[in-house]
Parts: C-alpha cells; structure tokens; sequence
C-alpha cells in the first residue's frame, strides 16, 4: 500500500468521524427542544386513534387504540428511520405504564420520541 493511498485513507476516515460526531451533536440539539406532554389517558374516549410525528429524518405514524380509559394497542404503521428500529420497543413501555412519561430506548433515542409524539398525536385527537 502506497504512502497516498494512507494518506487517503485517514483523510476518508477521519471524515467519516467528524460526520459522526457532527450528526450525533445535531440530533442532541434538536431532541432538547422537543416536549412529550403527559395526557390523562382515563379521558381519551373509547376508539382507535391514527397519530403522526416528525423529527426529520424520523417519522412515525401509529393507531393507538384505548379501551376504558387504558391504551390496549399501539401500532406502528409507518416509521421512517434510520438506525433507530429498536426504537419500536417504546410502544410496550408506554402501554406497561400507561403513560408517555417513559425513558426512550437507549441507541434509538430520536425514533423512541418521535412514536412517543405520534402517540401523543392521536391521543390528543381522541380528547
């Protein structure tokens, strides 16, 4: 291996890093400003209810359906992610704890908050 290609090759690297970084830094900015209000669930009548959100890239579009005043399902019906997937697994801790006032998955925290807010979405709609 010739000294360019080296050269190169730490140059591709260390771009690589820095998109990285830059894009781990920017996503922490923009989850900051993104509020999850907690809803009484026990108000949210009887139904299904289509909820969507965005935090660009991550979108979400989920049914939440509540039966006497519980949620009793969420599904994901779109979610536009990148490496956030296991971000899905909120929708169980939102229903175990019937609440949205729960930790978002560690490594897909920007995919757990945008089901969070779609969530919020279609419980919003259903008040």
């Amino acid at each position: 291996m010739g000294k360019r290609t080296i050269i190169i090759l730490i140059v591709v690297v260390a771009l690589v890093v820095c998109i990285k970084l830059g894009t781990g830094i920017l996503t922490k900015r923009t989850l900051k400003k993104v509020w999850v209000n907690e809803l009484d669930i026990s108000k949210v009548a009887d139904g299904e209810y289509i909820g969507f959100a965005q935090i660009k890239p991550v979108s979400a579009r989920v049914q939440v359906s509540v039966e006497k005043g519980k949620i009793s399902a969420i599904q994901i019906k779109d979610h536009m992610t990148g490496l956030g997937k296991n971000g899905e697994k909120i929708v169980n801790r939102i229903i175990d704890k019937q609440s949205l006032e729960v930790d978002a998955i560690s490594g897909a925290t920007q995919s757990s908050i945008t089901i969070l807010k779609a969530v919020e979405d279609a419980l919003v709609s259903g008040n």
